[in-house]
């Protein structure tokens, strides 16, 4: 193929790619106002409808009341056209979820995380409970695009986890993609859990597009994702976002990153359980995400020991937002992850008094904190949600969403 014929076929996925998102974001949406919105001249517009029309991803929905002229036709994605699968892979649980090309979750579920299993073993209970519940929804396999799979980052494309918490060191440059890619039969892409919850945040309509916004994401540590226009930034290695690992004590406790004083080795969840021992508190001891719960409903209970401890928490975690929105001039940050599940209503105050009080662009605008949705399993809906926007999303120049499957991870 020379250069202009590829510049051609680059132009029409594009082209595809960005009608296709912006039909899913108006969720009805006419073929003028498609024309209108992404620039594309009409003869474009039409030419791409018809041919997502006859792939059966857009159905025509009816016409919209008449102003004057022909009514105009209305189009939708199809939603049960495709499918995707997309799997949190953690220490403490392994949370599935099945995806439809709309973004809404048609099967969820969670089984015990990865434990101190070696990962062969673990990688083919994953592809059993993919197939079994495949089989059980009545999702057509051939309609499925791909399997999404996030963990504690960071990550690198050929070996999976490259830095590991000490609880899932045998993870460590494990070929997770290639394992799984083999167990399950689909392609693979692999991703940090926190970027994949702020693109599953993204994707089931949960942020304003046209905006910079921060999933700030905290289940056994702390991360955050971060999307510009819809589209996500990543850095060089596709491990942006580590706000967990940002000192903010130079003398502080060291972390498991190798650094001293990191955000989540002072108020992640399990410094909250260790400070909680300290403190002469009686803990279940069912491990970090449990005990942090019980913490976490002490204080919600309004026992002031518990509640001092997440007040304290949230201070640290409220500094880690200010660094986000000050670096980003955000205009929204979306607290999410299983323990801003379980505590999310006890921190957002904190958060967002800091940001009204400190934000450093707060003369021109304010920045939002809101709760996910859909917390608990917001990165497995995020796993799900790349390999959806594989297929839908468009790509930039410069700030690619994903890559091609083979590659397995995007890089900025």
């Amino acid at each position: 193929m020379n250069s202009t014929q590829e510049g051609i076929g680059a132009a029409h996925a594009s082209s595809r790619s960005a009608i296709l998102d912006l039909i899913r974001a108006a969720g009805t949406v006419s073929r003028v106002e498609l024309t209108r919105v992404s620039g594309l001249t009409g003869a474009t517009v039409s030419t791409v409808v018809r041919r997502l029309i006859d792939d059966g991803l857009v159905v025509e929905v009816g016409r919209a009341e008449s102003t004057g002229g022909k009514p105009r036709m209305l189009l939708e994605l199809d939603p049960y056209a495709r499918f995707a699968v997309g799997v949190h892979l953690d220490h403490a649980g392994i949370t599935y979820v099945i995806a439809n090309l709309g973004g809404a979750v048609v099967a969820r579920w969670r089984r015990p995380g990865a434990g101190s299993d070696d990962p062969r073993e673990v990688v083919a209970r994953i592809a059993a409970e993919i197939r079994a519940t495949v089989a059980r929804t009545g999702v057509d396999p051939e309609r499925i695009l791909g399997l999404g799979v996030v963990s504690p980052g960071p990550i690198a494309a050929t070996t999976g986890m490259t830095l590991t918490p000490p609880v899932m060191q045998a993870w460590t440059e494990f070929p997770l993609a290639a394992a799984l890619e083999e167990a399950v039969g689909l392609p693979v892409l692999l991703d940090n859990d926190a970027t994949a919850a702020a693109i599953g945040e993204y994707w089931s309509g949960g942020v304003p597009t046209g905006s910079a916004f921060a999933a700030l994401y905290m289940g056994t540590g702390i991360g955050a994702g971060i999307l510009v226009d819809g589209t996500v930034y990543r850095g060089s290695s596709s491990n942006a976002g580590e706000v967990g690992h940002v000192c903010v004590a130079v003398d502080g406790p060291t972390c498991w990153c190798g650094s001293k004083g990191c955000v989540e080795a002072l108020a992640g969840p399990a410094a909250v359980v260790a400070q909680a021992r300290e403190a002469g508190f009686e803990l279940a001891g069912r491990g970090v995400s449990e005990d942090f719960a019980q913490i976490a409903r002490a204080a919600a209970r309004g026992e002031a020991d518990a509640m001092a401890l997440l007040e304290r928490s949230a201070q640290y975690l409220a500094v880690a937002a200010q660094t986000l929105a000050n670096v980003l001039d955000l205009a929204h940050v979306v607290l999410t992850g299983p323990s801003f599940a379980i505590a999310g209503s006890l921190y957002l105050p904190v958060i967002q008094e800091r940001l009204s009080r400190t934000f450093f662009a707060r003369g021109s605008h304010g920045v939002r904190v809101a709760i996910s949705s859909h917390a608990p399993e917001a990165a497995a809906v995020g796993a799900a949600a790349l390999v959806l926007q594989a297929e839908l999303a468009p790509r930039r120049r410069g700030m690619r969403m994903v890559l091609e499957p083979a590659e397995v991870v995007a890089q900025g």
